[in-house]
C-alpha cells in the first residue's frame, strides 16, 4: 500500500471523488495530455426495452476505484508483467446529454471522441446504450480503415425500425456504411435476436464474420483472433450483455448463454497483441438491475486489463 504521492494521505479506494481508476479529471477537452482518455456517454434513449444505461458511466467509474490502490501499475503474476506502469490516463467526464434529443446527444459524444483523437490519445468511451457507438465511429471520419471487433449478444445490424436509424439496434449497420470501416467480427451473437434473418444476410453480405458463443468456444481464442485480417487496426466495441447474465445481470437486454470473463479477456489480449487498437467503447451497463455491483465491477476490471494489454503491446512493439 502506498500513500498518495506528495500528500502523505492513504487515499483508500472508497474515499474521494470517483473518476475512472482514480485518474486525473480533465474537464478541458482542448488540453488533453494522455495516452488514453475516458469519456462517459450516459445516453440510453436508444433502448427498446429496459432503460438505465445512462447510469453506466457513473457505475463503472465507482467500481473502478476497487482497483485503484495507488500502486505504480498493476502486476500480473501469470504474465509477469506490471501493466499500466507509466501510462497516462485521464477522465474527461461525460459528454453533454440532451434528454429526448438523440442527434444532439450523439453530436456531443462525437465531439468528445474527436477531441481525444486530436490529442493523440486512445478514446475509451463508457456508455450508455449501444447507440453511442454510432457517434464514436463517426468521429473517425477520414481515418485509415479499421476493423470492428464486437462482443455482444445481439447483432445490432438493423437498418431502420419504425423510422429509427440510430438506436441501440442499429450501430453495426451504421458502421458498415462508413468508408473507414473495413470489416467486422461479431462474437457472442446468440439465441432469440433483435435482428431479423434479413439483417444477418445483410451483415454477411458486408463481410461480417458472425460467431455465437458456442462457435467461439469450439474454435478457441487463438483461432478466433486469427480470423481478424492481419495488419489491420481494430476498434473494440463491448456490449456487457455479451457476457452471461449470471455474471453480468445489470443490463437492459440480458441473454443467457453468454461468455464468461476469461473467454473475453484472453481474446481481447490476443487481439491487442496482434493489432493496433484505435478505440474502445463498453456499453449497456445498467447498474440499477444489479444491486450487488457485479456488472459494474466486471466492466471496470475488463477495461483496466484491456488498457494494460493495449499499452504493453505498444511498448513491446517499440
Amino acid at each position: 500500500m502506498t500513500n498518495d504521492a506528495g500528500t502523505g494521505r492513504l487515499n483508500l479506494p472508497f474515499t474521494g471523488i470517483c473518476t475512472f481508476a482514480r485518474s486525473p479529471y480533465q474537464p478541458d477537452w482542448t488540453a488533453i495530455e494522455a495516452d488514453a482518455a475516458i469519456l462517459g456517454a450516459p445516453f440510453d434513449a436508444g433502448t427498446q426495452w429496459r432503460a438505465g444505461a445512462r447510469f453506466g458511466p457513473r457505475g463503472v467509474r465507482d467500481a473502478s476505484t476497487l482497483f485503484s490502490f495507488g500502486h505504480a501499475g498493476a502486476y500480473d503474476h501469470e504474465d509477469d508483467v506490471t501493466y499500466l506502469e507509466g501510462i497516462r490516463v485521464v477522465d474527461l467526464g461525460d459528454a453533454d446529454i440532451v434528454h429526448t434529443d438523440t442527434a444532439q446527444s450523439h453530436a456531443n459524444i462525437q465531439a468528445g471522441v474527436q477531441a481525444i483523437r486530436a490529442a493523440g490519445a486512445l478514446p475509451v468511451v463508457i456508455g450508455g446504450d449501444h447507440s453511442v457507438n454510432i457517434p464514436c465511429i463517426d468521429a473517425f471520419e477520414g481515418a485509415a480503415p479499421f476493423h470492428i471487433l464486437q462482443i455482444d449478444a445481439h447483432l445490432d445490424f438493423v437498418d431502420e425500425r419504425h423510422g429509427v436509424r440510430n438506436g441501440h439496434g442499429n450501430p453495426m449497420r451504421r458502421a458498415s456504411e462508413k468508408a473507414w470501416v473495413s470489416g467486422m467480427t461479431q462474437l457472442g451473437i446468440r439465441n432469440v435476436s433483435s435482428t431479423t434473418r434479413e439483417g444477418y444476410e445483410a451483415a454477411r453480405a458486408f463481410g461480417a464474420d458472425i460467431l455465437s458463443v458456442r462457435q467461439t468456444r469450439t474454435l478457441g481464442t487463438q483461432a478466433v483472433a486469427g480470423r481478424i485480417p492481419r495488419g489491420v487496426p481494430v476498434y473494440m466495441t463491448i456490449d456487457i450483455d455479451g457476457f452471461c447474465p449470471s455474471i453480468a445481470p445489470g443490463t437492459g437486454t440480458p441473454s443467457h448463454g453468454g461468455f464468461l470473463y476469461y473467454e473475453v479477456l484472453e481474446l481481447l489480449q490476443r487481439v491487442a497483441q496482434e493489432h493496433e487498437i484505435v478505440g474502445i467503447d463498453l456499453v449497456e451497463v445498467a447498474p440499477d438491475y444489479d444491486p450487488t455491483g457485479t456488472t459494474s465491477i466486471l466492466a471496470a476490471q475488463l477495461l483496466l486489463n484491456l488498457l494494460g494489454f493495449v499499452f504493453h503491446a505498444r511498448q513491446a512493439g517499440g
